[in-house]
């Protein structure tokens, strides 16, 4: 599984009318020409590298550094897939409630077009929103989630979550091309798009922007948390009552509450939160999970019951918490070009480096219309080649 993130600060204020037109313009008819000459698929390894990605909003003009080039670049291309139709690949989901919508709108697409793997895209895209929620906490709450794929069944997601504190978004890459395994180690890379700073857990100790500590960190998908994940697994296997005596046996009182620090005492024991545990338990119970990832596509199983069973795992049976921030894994990118650099194609929505040029930006997307034109061109006259050349080895003649 290749996955990539990046964090981005919060702007205010959306693309005006006149700049997101072009931007759909300009999104469908780059993503028709990278289609064309390379293929649907090559298209989705670019999405999901968020320098790539970063580099593509620049060029459509929107704020090189904000939040927003996440789900304003996504919804234009998707717009751009509703509009030209065949642009190469097809595009579900969005911000807020409209991420909700993410598996209707897969169905619909794959039911009108035929693509068998519709039921098996649903699963994916659900699973992947889990396990950036769940599976991985590290203070950043989706509320933007792109589902991309092909015809063929490919994929790759860009989604995104919020942190309030710190008005920082974290955005989360994923490409289906490598899947191995969802929950371990899913990352071919990780990449932090503000250049020259300090690391996310350097940030959580400075002053400025508040960042979560190591200690509300918790990391399910590290290869070190994976004593942790069976034991979570073995865990909602057993019959929820057992699990709760067992709790009961170690503090005063049945009721349990995980909170997002490592320790536990029994002043964090709620019987508001044993009920809701409880449901977790009996939904897992009867789903009889067999490995971690089917606990975490249990429903009613979210960031709550993941947190507490974990700590239940760490706190009876002396498994200890992964809290390591999966960014330390990967070294930054150095040296090259910066993709602020591709802000300087058109300009940016609040006038950095200098207001949108209109007339170029224009003149580029129809230059670049015309390639688009040709290139399919030539791919007709190249396909209708083959078909004569097939009839010739055949010994029989075109149809007329």
């Amino acid at each position: 599984m290749k996955r990539n993130t990046a964090y981005l600060p919060l702007h205010d204020g959306k693309a005006p009318s006149y700049l997101f037109e072009r931007m759909v313009k300009l999104s469908g008819v780059m993503t028709g020409l990278i289609v064309e000459e390379y293929g649907a698929e090559e298209m989705l390894r670019r999405l999901s590298d968020p320098w790539w990605f970063q580099a593509f909003g620049c060029v459509l003009g929107f704020d090189w550094h904000s939040s927003g080039l996440t789900t304003v670049c996504c919804g234009a291309l998707k717009e751009a897939q509703r509009r030209y139709g065949d642009i190469g690949i097809y595009v579900a989901g969005g911000k807020g409630g409209q991420s909700r919508k993410t598996p209707l709108e897969i169905i619909e697409i794959s039911d009108r077009l035929g693509i068998g793997s519709g039921e098996d895209l649903v699963r994916t895209s659900k699973l992947v929103a889990k396990v950036d929620s769940a599976a991985l906490q590290d203070g950043f709450s989706l509320y933007h989630h792109c589902f991309f794929f092909t015809s063929s069944g490919s994929w790759c997601v860009i989604q995104q979550g919020m942190n309030e504190q710190s008005s920082y978004a974290r955005r989360y890459h994923w490409l289906g091309e490598t899947t191995k395994d969802f929950v371990c180690n899913p990352h071919a890379a990780i990449e932090d798009l503000r250049e020259n700073q300090e690391s996310f857990l350097e940030q959580s100790q400075a002053p400025g922007p508040c960042f979560p500590s190591r200690s509300s960190l918790l990391n399910m998908i590290s290869p070190e948390a994976e004593s942790s994940r069976q034991t979570c697994s073995l865990i909602a296997q057993e019959n929820p009552q057992k699990t709760l005596n067992l709790i009961s046996e170690i503090i005063e009182g049945p009721t349990l509450f995980a909170p997002s620090r490592h320790h536990l005492s029994a002043s964090d024991f709620y019987p508001v939160k044993l009920k809701m545990l409880r449901k977790a338990l009996i939904a897992a119970y009867e789903r009889e999970p067999k490995d971690f990832q089917s606990l975490l596509e249990t429903p009613l199983v979210g960031p709550a019951t993941i947190r507490s069973l974990a700590l239940i795992a760490e706190l009876i049976f002396g498994v200890p918490l992964c809290r390591k921030d999966p960014l330390e894994d990967f070294s930054k990118r150095v040296g090259g070009r910066s993709w602020a650099d591709y802000s300087f194609a058109h300009g940016g929505k609040d006038g950095i480096p200098f207001p949108i040029n209109r007339n170029r930006y224009d003149r580029n997307i129809e230059i670049l219309e015309k390639a688009l034109r040709k290139a399919k061109i030539g791919y007709t006259e190249k396909k209708e080649a083959l078909k004569r050349l097939a009839y010739i080895s055949q010994g029989t003649s075109p149809p007329t």
